[in-house]
């Protein structure tokens, strides 16, 4: 999967843009583009990839991202099966670093907004009280117009530059891409994942899905991931699991095998191991 390189003024025609977004699963493939961009995750999970760094994300997820730094949201599985009552949703800002002009980032008061645009490469994930706020504050910019939303922006750019609140996703700046680059392959290590968890996925044809040897792809994996395939893998089954056991009717072993276990003892010691209790104990405690 390559990256698509694409500029969001030019479909909004504008130079900020709020809006909320609603699907049955985050639909942009792995891209990039000029403009900054704070996303706020109100509905949905899975795994995002932002430059060389793939983490979970969940409701409550606040990422600030700087100019051309690649990233995808990829939903878990079970948003793919058309279910009505599962939705993405989460409310978007993009505007462009000329947006206040040149002279802006030359006033001795923007210097903390420079200095957080010029990390924002690394991407920056939002948390504790400022998270909070600034959720806030973005669902009043969906009401606001005209110049109010510029001024609400840079209130969200204050409290940024000066929150304690904040950690970086990626250690240095994003390299550019070439057709080796790690994280397409990693993309599409998530994709196949998702479409094949059912089945025996083996190390050799995972491999061959990163045009990799086993090696070093569980090399890379762990580097990118901090976890090795077969526990992110088992991560993805027992997710699964979890929305067949509130959602379905289905008992424990056939459970097991729509989530690729060929035993339920095997299903239920790693669902245990992973959820801290037993598939029939996660359902009846579900269910209350």
């Amino acid at each position: 999967m390559k990256i698509v390189k694409t500029t969001i003024a030019s479909y909004t025609n504008t130079s900020l843009s709020v809006f909320s977004r609603e699907e049955s699963f985050f639909q942009s493939p792995f891209h990039s583009h000029p403009e900054f961009e704070l996303v706020y995750i109100l509905e949905s999970h899975g795994k995002r990839i932002i430059g060389n760094s793939v983490e979970s994300f969940q409701p409550g997820d606040m990422v600030f991202l700087g100019d051309d730094i690649p990233h995808v949201w990829l939903n878990d599985e079970i948003f793919y099966k058309g279910i009505n009552s599962l939705k993405a949703k989460a409310i978007v800002i993009y505007f462009s670093r000329d947006l206040f002009g040149n002279s802006f980032y030359e006033l001795p008061e923007a210097q903390e907004v420079k200095k957080f645009f010029a990390q924002a490469i690394k991407g920056v994930s939002i948390t504790g009280e400022t998270n909070t706020l600034i959720a806030k504050k973005m669902n009043k910019l969906l009401k606001k117009k005209g110049f109010e939303v510029v001024m609400g922006l840079m209130e969200i750019l204050s409290l940024l530059s000066r929150s304690k609140d904040l950690r970086y996703i990626n250690d240095n700046s994003y390299v550019p891409v070439t057709e080796d680059n790690k994280s397409d392959r990693l993309a599409e290590v998530f994709k196949y994942v998702k479409s094949n968890y059912k089945e025996e996925i083996s190390l050799d044809e995972i491999s061959k899905i990163a045009n990799l040897t086993p090696t070093s792809f569980c090399r890379m994996f762990k580097a990118k991931t901090k976890k090795p395939f077969v526990e992110y893998l088992n991560e993805i089954r027992v997710s699964n699991a979890c929305k067949y056991l509130i959602e379905t009717d289905l008992g424990i072993s056939e459970i097991a095998y729509e989530c690729g276990y060929k035993t339920a003892s095997n299903f239920n010691k790693l669902f245990k191991k992973l959820i801290g209790t037993t598939p029939k104990e996660y359902r009846k405690n579900a269910l209350v």
